[in-house]
């Protein structure tokens, strides 16, 4: 259950619209899509006919070129989403065209598609609770271990191997190798913070960069206004409304992380056709709390599951 990584590149306001479930090749609506390690989604039978039978191939789109040929999966949810824009496009085109084409109605659309979305991926919510033996010494846990936040001073902890001893950032203690699983926290009044998963025996010390290749799948706030997706390098996400509650989506085994506005139910990222050998453990970051600008705690919220519809 995928989300299209193309989506984070628009304004969520047109979310689900027409022209974000159109191949870049052949300009119509998805068909079998998948996705490109650049996050780049095409029609199966497009791609693979614009690639031939070359084994260095190059993205359409942002020309990134790979020298071994990607292994290409279908992106179901994408696929699930386009083939219900068409049934709705069919179904709604005579009401559309006499209601000029209305915005407000494709608005209405969008926001009830990315609803249900949200609607069943809340249905693998899970309770996640941080683990202290993880936690860089500036960090404070609360005693239920739903919050964390940064405290400047350094605390006389052990210095164990599942400690981060030079970057603030703590881990789930709740480790998750099949499946899917999802949860959600609060980012609220904070201007940096870091979100998402990593793989259980991760490098904790010493010099860390926040990458797939480094098993860190995360997206970033950076200065109250930059929102980021941590590759190599880093993928600037449009400019957007302040995020309160962020929502991580993992399948196992279809490769996938990811991101969503809770709030405005948008979605924010997508890691597509990832490979997953380890348990994967939720992961935050409060950042520093910039004498007082960041000192708000992040929350792991609880999911208010509502029935699939």
């Amino acid at each position: 259950m995928s989300t299209p990584d193309s989506l984070v590149s628009h304004d969520s306001s047109s979310l689900l619209s027409e022209d974000l479930l159109l191949c870049p090749i052949c300009l119509d609506v998805f068909t079998d899509p998948v996705t490109t390690p650049c996050g780049h989604n095409f029609c199966n039978s497009c791609l693979t006919q614009c690639w031939g039978q070359s084994q260095h191939c190059q993205c359409p789109v942002c020309k990134e070129k790979f020298t071994k040929r990607p292994k290409l999966k279908i992106n179901t949810t994408l696929r699930e989403v386009a083939d219900h824009f068409k049934k709705k496009r069919g179904s709604d085109k005579s009401e559309v065209l006499c209601d000029a084409c209305s915005g407000e109605k494709m608005k209405a659309l969008d926001d009830k598609l990315m609803e249900t979305e949200l609607k069943r991926i809340q249905q693998y919510a899970v309770d996640v609770t941080l683990d202290p033996d993880t936690a860089h010494p500036e960090l404070i846990l609360s005693a239920d271990g739903k919050q964390v936040t940064h405290g400047d001073i350094q605390q006389n902890l052990p210095d164990t191997p599942q400690r981060f001893n030079r970057y603030i950032f703590v881990m789930g203690k709740q480790g998750f190798s099949s499946g899917r699983f999802y949860y959600e926290v609060q980012v609220r009044g904070k201007t940096n913070w870091d979100v998402g998963v990593v793989r259980e025996n991760i490098n904790r010390t010493g010099r860390i960069k926040l990458k797939p290749q480094n098993d860190y799948w995360t997206v970033v706030l950076r200065n109250g206004i930059r929102y980021e997706a941590c590759l190599d390098p880093d993928v600037l996400l449009p400019h957007r409304e302040m995020v309160e509650v962020v929502g991580v989506f993992v399948d196992y085994e279809e490769g996938l992380v990811s991101f969503y506005d809770v709030k405005s139910r948008s979605h924010i990222y997508s890691f597509t056709g990832q490979t997953f050998t380890e348990k994967l453990y939720p992961f935050l970051s409060p950042c520093q709390n910039g004498r007082g600008k960041n000192s708000a705690p992040l929350i792991i919220s609880p999911v208010f599951k509502t029935e699939c519809i």
